[in-house]
């Protein structure tokens, strides 16, 4: 609460939007009981135990950490996020601001109970609320958004276009937004999947015409095993008449897959926002994401060894001040226009060392300068000053 409360104030913060997202990490070995537990994992660790932790951020900076239990439901964390924001950080009116699987009917009834604004992505699939908005949003007006940083600096800048479609109760606004490089990831990937099923499923042919594989019964659960691993059952179907097996793209399946593909749909009660605010802001939760990825990568989060609860909760707990200071250093690096993400910054200042230069009957101890972007690096953060803070003597040297 108190870092919180410094962060506001050198910063000003406005606090309007709350963005939560929640993620996982995995231990090697048991983990401790209680907290450590199976669940979906986003590690794509299936059989290892695993921890959640929800990071809560405020205008691009992390103000908060949880820690769950590693088989709890996305959207059963929701209503402790809001009880710590309202009682630690007396924030009493936010919109707040969440991805898909924190979307129940419970948590959006909560929200409008305790009179919080909220803007949230719908589940796509499935959904056929989601899919009468996207068939309606092809009549509809659509409006180009700002274009982002990272888009900017591709070759050819992806555009991404919004439309209001009218929701289905009173005072529910929804938007449907087309990504262009949404849909170029999602149709690589979809691509990508069908090619692996694909392949797996014409060895199973000729498993079948070779005579090596003859009962029906057999047959069926090889295509459903395959059908179930990348998602194939929504691209592939198959048959088999007199012993002939034969696979074929979905005809209901792969068009739906299709229709979805760069597209998203967002809901909010909120009046004020327009459709690219909403947008704006919806695209606010990458930087949650990007946090977690450096949590987990450059910050070295996972995997998880301890064996204690508490243990667990002060290595996550470090790990969150750490990924404070990366976002401090991204903004100082902004601040002062040198286009460079953390990582990169970090990479740069690699190339400085601390050297020792015997004179003599003494160690002298310096740095070096380093490269051209570590010398702008410790410029933006107002570092002139690289001398260690002493130096050595040799008698005091190690041998």
């Amino acid at each position: 609460m108190e870092l919180f409360g410094r962060l506001r104030d050198l910063f000003h913060l406005e606090v309007e939007m709350v963005f939560y997202d929640l993620t996982s990490t995995y231990f090697e070995g048991r983990g401790p009981a209680g907290l450590a537990d199976f669940g979906y994992s986003r590690d794509g660790k299936r059989r290892n135990r695993q921890v959640q932790v929800g990071l809560v951020m405020i205008n691009g900076w992390p103000i908060a950490h949880h820690v769950f239990d590693g088989s709890l439901p996305d959207s059963e964390t929701v209503e402790m996020v809001l009880k710590d924001l309202r009682q630690r950080f007396g924030l009493r009116r936010v919109i707040f601001v969440g991805d898909r699987g924190m979307v129940t009917i419970q948590n959006l009834a909560l929200l409008r109970q305790r009179e919080q604004g909220y803007l949230v992505g719908l589940k796509r699939r499935r959904n056929e609320q989601v899919k009468g908005y996207i068939e309606a949003a092809a009549q509809g007006r659509w409006q180009e958004c700002p274009v982002g940083i990272t888009a900017r600096e591709k070759e050819k800048v992806p555009r991404t276009i919004v439309t209001e479609v009218g929701g289905e109760e009173p005072g529910v606004r929804v938007f449907v937004v087309q990504s262009e490089e949404r849909l170029a990831y999602e149709r690589a990937m979809r691509e990508a999947a069908m090619e692996k099923t694909r392949q797996a499923l014409e060895k199973l042919a000729v498993r079948v015409a070779a005579g090596r594989l003859k009962k029906a019964q057999n047959i069926g659960a090889a295509a459903a095993r395959i059908l179930s691993r990348n998602h194939g059952s929504r691209y592939y179907d198959w048959s088999l008449e007199q012993g002939v097996f034969r696979y074929f793209e979905h005809p209901v399946h792969l068009p739906a897959e299709k229709a979805l593909e760069g597209k998203y749909v967002i809901q909010t009660e909120e009046l004020d926002l327009s459709a690219v605010q909403a947008v704006e802001a919806y695209k606010e939760l990458s930087e949650v994401e990007r946090g977690f990825r450096e949590l987990k990568d450059l910050i070295e989060m996972r995997p998880i060894y301890h064996h204690r609860s508490k243990r667990v909760r002060a290595h996550v707990f470090v790990a969150a001040l750490a990924f404070l200071l990366d976002r401090a250093l991204e903004k100082k690096l902004k601040a002062a226009g040198v286009p460079m993400s953390s990582a990169q910054a970090l990479e740069a200042l690699r190339t400085m060392h601390v050297v020792d230069i015997r004179v003599g009957a003494q160690i002298r101890r310096g740095v070096t300068a380093g490269n051209h972007q570590a010398r702008q690096i410790l410029a933006a953060l107002g570092i002139s000053d690289r001398e260690p803070l002493q130096a050595q003597s040799l008698e005091k040297m190690p041998a």
